[in-house]
């Protein structure tokens, strides 16, 4: 799907919505990086502790994949830190729908003295095709899948997921789940509304980036930046809320959108998981743990799994 036909189809019915993964362009992947920094928002410092710790187990008593795959590198701080700490040379794919994100990603493993990088721009379901298709006749595959992004998949489609990782994976291949867990509702507000206003600055960056890309006329300052906590859900919802009734013209998606007061546009939900249930969860679909790391303050779980022999259902 296109930015202009996904526009067109989440704006142009009620509810309205807008998939997460338009966030991304140059603006909104700088706001990451910066929500990625403030202290309310822990699971990337927790993420990088625990990657080191992740490195030092599987590189005891192994050889170490000849391929490295991660889908949704962001700006490839974290793979560079797990590469470094596996040691050795191995070639690298990422996959991201970021154009921003694979050009950041490539140049910081470039600079961390990686050079056999290939990046593919496009969905996580190309990068496990390619991954499938060009994974090394002889060593082990390790496909990464961190952050919180399997949290922006509802629960059916996080199995689908997982189930695909699976498929493009042999036995003895290797992934690395990164997953953020239920902690208490002022912590997950807070890292989802920070009191400095960057996550509501980047929610309203996808508005920006249909005036800049689309040629709409949003005015920004009129859509105010909401974030709740679904407990019956396990998930953090972000809306865009309309502060008056207005008309919005977007001519790229060929669209004319009539917002009443208080009608909210939904951006993203975040599912937040329990160690156990996500861990039964991922081996129901082919893979088995083999190490398991949580820090237990920023909530948040890195665990390694291997694909193990698929039985029949």
């Amino acid at each position: 799907m296109s930015f202009a036909s996904d526009v067109r189809r989440g704006l142009g019915r009620r509810p309205r919505r807008l998939p997460p993964h338009w966030f991304y362009d140059e603006l909104g992947s700088r706001l990451f990086d910066a929500i990625c920094l403030l202290p309310w928002y822990r699971i990337t410092r927790a993420e990088r502790r625990l990657l080191v710790r992740a490195a030092r187990a599987m590189s005891k008593g192994a050889a170490g994949p000849a391929l490295v795959a991660e889908l949704g590198p962001g700006n490839g701080e974290k793979l560079a830190l797990l590469l470094a700490g596996l040691g050795g040379s191995r070639r690298v794919l990422l996959a991201d729908i970021s154009r921003e994100a694979l050009s950041a990603a490539t140049a910081r493993l470039a600079k961390g003295g990686f050079a056999d990088v290939a990046a593919l721009r496009g969905s996580y379901e190309k990068g496990l095709a390619r991954i499938a298709r060009e994974r090394p006749r002889r060593g082990a595959a390790l496909v990464l899948f961190l952050g919180s992004n399997l949290g922006n998949f509802e629960p059916a489609r996080a199995s689908r997921f997982l189930r695909d990782v699976r498929s493009a994976l042999r036995p003895g291949d290797g992934f690395l789940l990164g997953a953020d867990l239920v902690k208490p509702e002022k912590d997950l507000l807070l890292a989802y509304d920070d009191p400095l206003g960057v996550t509501a600055a980047f929610n309203r960056n996808v508005l920006a980036r249909m005036n800049r890309e689309l040629g709409a006329d949003f005015d920004l300052s009129s859509f105010a930046h909401r974030a709740v906590w679904n407990a019956r859900e396990a998930r953090v919802e972000m809306y865009l809320v309309s502060r008056r009734a207005q008309r919005v013209r977007i001519p790229g998606a060929r669209l004319h959108v009539p917002f009443r007061r208080g009608e909210s546009i939904f951006t993203e939900a975040s599912y937040k998981y329990d160690s156990a249930e996500l861990l039964a969860r991922v081996e129901a679909e082919g893979f088995c743990a083999r190490h398991c790391f949580e820090d237990g303050p920023a909530g948040y779980a890195l665990t390694f799994y291997e694909a193990v022999e698929l039985r029949r259902r």
